[in-house]
């Protein structure tokens, strides 16, 4: 764990590094109002992949750790998993470039016709849903090295063209930008995919096998609730919040979700990369148990000491990072800190619901954790503004513990 925990830090501490600078650049050259806009794609895109890939990544990592020493069902499930999935990927991107006009006025709403960056998403997409699928393969059989590699050179050419395009087209650039640079994953993930197997001898149609997709579906339905129910959700309270309180305020909101999502990738990260293979491998409550406090011993009290000292230095944090009309973002710190605690600790417990396929008791944790988070940010945005919301999101996620805290108590305690 200590390997991969270095190497995942470096990777991670570069994706930080890359995504601060690049928020640098957009708050230079896009301001709130911009960053507000990137933020609604942002969540309409995290729906999309999850779609496209019907959910499936969690699935298809634990089905490739239980057969990765076994080449026929390896074969199987790599065949029937990319042939049902490039079919979906197809079928969404003509959907997305015939229907342009229509997903700019409902993501966007604003009088700038933003059609392009749907046509132009429609062209990357496929290459993208590929890539999430190969990222998962090479995870399934434990290469992890390979997947934070991935990452660190996919983090680097993205960062090249967010800058140009940004730079070049300013708000227009910056959303052709988070449009495309995910497909730039597609060649990495390949040359990697192509040193552990023979990607391209396994995709035959002869290998494909409706039971594994069978097996699969129970995934498909967690992810495609919290993965497309999510950014939905975050997509309708921030168009609340920029009728309510105006652009600019929802722009500040998406300044604190991208800071808090640069240091959460120390923790989601790890826990895609190291704990859900482990967690899909245990046998019993006590083997859960251990991996657990695993994560708690040595996880948890690092990323609290990061907490503190993050929020000691918001100040001079917003002013490096963005410019100083970001300044009131300083105010959403506290509780957007103390959220990110109290989901950290939940995440590893959450992780449980994938590892042993408890489809009914995630959707329903899932679908109330986010229905109550919609319903309070709203009430609270009119008694304390943007504040409010993220009020709501500390209070939902210390619910959301307790709740699975109680739920997976055989195996914690």
């Amino acid at each position: 764990m200590f390997k991969i925990t270095s190497l995942n830090s470096l990777s991670v501490v570069l994706k930080i590094a890359i995504g601060l600078i690049s928020s640098k650049i957009a708050a230079v050259f896009i301001g709130p109002a911009g960053m507000a806009l990137m933020g609604n794609l942002r969540n309409f895109l995290n729906s999309l992949e999850n779609i496209s890939t019907l959910g499936f990544q969690n699935g298809i990592v634990k089905y490739t750790a239980e057969n990765k020493k076994k080449e026929q069902e390896l074969q199987k499930i790599i065949a029937s998993v990319f042939i049902i999935l490039i079919l979906v990927a197809l079928i969404m991107s003509v959907v997305l470039y015939g229907f342009a006009s229509f997903w700019d006025n409902k993501i966007f709403n604003t009088q700038t016709d933003y059609a392009i960056v749907f046509k132009i998403l429609a062209l990357a997409f496929p290459w993208y849903a590929v890539s999430v699928f190969l990222l998962a393969i090479l995870n399934g059989l434990s290469k992890f090295k390979k997947v934070i590699w991935v990452n660190i050179i996919g983090n680097i050419a993205a960062l090249l063209v967010i800058a140009f395009l940004i730079v070049q087209f300013k708000t227009m650039g910056a959303l052709v930008a988070a449009a495309v640079s995910p497909s730039l994953l597609f060649f990495i993930t390949f040359y990697f995919i192509q040193q552990e197997i023979p990607f391209l001898q396994a995709v035959r149609l002869k290998f494909f096998d409706f039971q594994i997709i069978k097996k699969l579906l129970p995934y498909s339905v967690m992810a495609l609730f919290s993965s497309v129910l999510g950014p939905v959700i975050f997509l309708l309270i921030r168009n609340k919040v920029i009728s309510v309180i105006g652009i600019d305020q929802a722009g500040f909101w998406e300044t604190m979700l991208r800071i808090s999502s640069s240091y959460m990738l120390f923790v989601t990260t790890l826990l895609t990369v190291y704990f859900l293979p482990k967690l899909a491998s245990a046998q019993n409550n006590e083997q859960t148990k251990a991996i657990f406090w695993q994560y708690y011993k040595f996880i948890l009290p690092v990323f609290c000491a990061g907490v503190v000292m993050i929020y000691f230095a918001r100040f001079i944090i917003i002013q490096i990072l963005f410019t100083k009309a970001f300044l009131p973002v300083s105010g959403l710190f506290f509780w957007q800190l103390l959220g990110d605690v109290f989901k950290v600790c939940s995440l590893i417990l959450g992780y449980q619901f994938f590892a042993k396929k408890m489809t009914k008791a995630f959707i329903v944790t899932e679908v109330l954790s986010l229905l109550f988070l919609y319903f309070l940010s709203i009430y609270l945005i009119d008694f304390f503004g943007i504040q409010g919301v993220v009020i709501a999101q500390t209070i939902d996620n210390l619910v959301y513990l307790i709740v699975l805290g109680l739920y997976f108590r055989k195996s914690l305690f």
